[in-house]
């Protein structure tokens, strides 16, 4: 029998690092899987027992309390950057209790999970990344059903709800229909951003910041129709003036017909106009309500009135006359750009 430090190496290509006493693990130990996670702490009676930490093959690792080998008790995880992205507790290695989840945007749902470890029930919030704005009501394994609109009481631990005639729902859009109330405002854009005529000239209106923030802030969100790339690619540039990729099978369109704040308001990224030295990014950001779109966000301190501006990021090399890479005002404004930046 393993007695003292040593080594085990399983036929699945998993090895345990540690101590042993009369053939079991016994002290500190790590586990390495054939995945590339990993798990360690203190063992006792060959499982482990206390405080462990459990690291993804991906470097995002969870930090929790164990019984027997299983996760019982408080815990916390983070992602690859060391963010926080979990914090709760476990039972028989199960979410379980009171339960608070952040994404990377900085958003967090919490509340009482149920019997299967997720965020359902009629007593969930959502809080947007300002740590102030709140949707609070119903969800369904994380996502929203229906919510009132609520701000945080810090200091009451509580919440006062400010808008109880409007029940924010899920408003995932589809390709011919971007929203089933497309004049609600989101709450959070509300606060940020505002419509006005652009500072840059002939560029119509654009998008501005109501308050001072930071760099890394999120400001406005870029919901819109669902199209593939094969149906944007295959139209003329004239419309696609307010199209954005989501991912490698959508892109998110507003089409000419909802660009006017008369048609269309719940969200206003598509406002942004396009710079060579921008103060903002594209961001994904997975809403509450929208589902799965971009949002605009800060990569600079930006002041209250200041307009928020994007690189497009078109290819302003690109050939060809029926389908270009990049229509003709961004090549033209990008040539402008070199004969600026080379007379400097």
């Amino acid at each position: 029998m393993p007695n003292g430090r040593g080594t085990i190496v399983f036929e699945s290509g998993d090895r345990f690092e540690g101590r042993f006493s009369l053939g079991k693990k016994c002290g500190r130990g790590t586990f390495y899987f054939c995945d590339g996670s990993s798990l360690s702490g203190i063992f006792k009676d060959d499982a482990l027992n206390g405080k462990g930490l459990y690291t993804y093959e991906d470097g995002s690792c969870l930090v929790g309390t164990y019984t027997d080998g299983e996760l019982n008790g408080p815990a916390e995880e983070f992602d690859q950057e060391g963010k926080l992205t979990f914090r709760g507790s476990y039972m028989a290695s199960m979410h379980h209790g009171l339960c608070y989840f952040w994404d990377g945007a900085g958003a967090c749902t919490f509340g009482v999970v149920d019997r299967y470890g997720h965020l359902s029930g009629n007593d969930i919030t959502y809080v947007y990344p300002d740590k102030q704005t709140a949707l609070k009501g119903r969800f369904k394994d994380g996502e929203l059903i229906e919510a009132q609109l609520a701000i945080i009481n810090y200091k009451a631990d509580d919440f006062t709800y400010t808008d109880q005639d409007t029940l924010f729902t899920r408003d995932v859009s589809t390709r011919d229909k971007i929203s089933n109330y497309p004049f609600v405002r989101d709450p959070f854009e509300n606060k940020r951003s505002f419509v006005a005529q652009s500072t840059i000239p002939c560029a119509g209106e654009g998008l501005f910041s109501k308050i001072d923030v930071a760099a890394d802030e999120v400001m406005s969100f870029y919901n819109g129709i669902r199209l593939t790339h094969k149906e944007v690619d295959a139209r003329d540039w004239k419309y696609n003036s307010n199209t954005i990729s989501l991912d490698e099978e959508t892109v998110i369109d507003v089409p000419e017909d909802l660009s006017d704040l008369a048609t269309y308001c719940a969200s206003l990224g598509h406002k942004a106009n396009h710079s060579f030295t921008p103060n903002s990014k594209y961001d994904r950001y997975d809403h509450p309500r929208f589902g799965k779109i971009k949002c605009i966000r800060t990569i600079k301190p930006v002041k209250a009135g200041e307009e928020l501006t994007v690189e497009y990021g078109y290819d302003h090399n690109g050939l060809g006359i029926n389908n270009p890479d990049a229509p003709q005002w961004y090549k033209s404004q990008y040539q402008r750009f070199l004969v600026q930046l080379n007379g400097r």
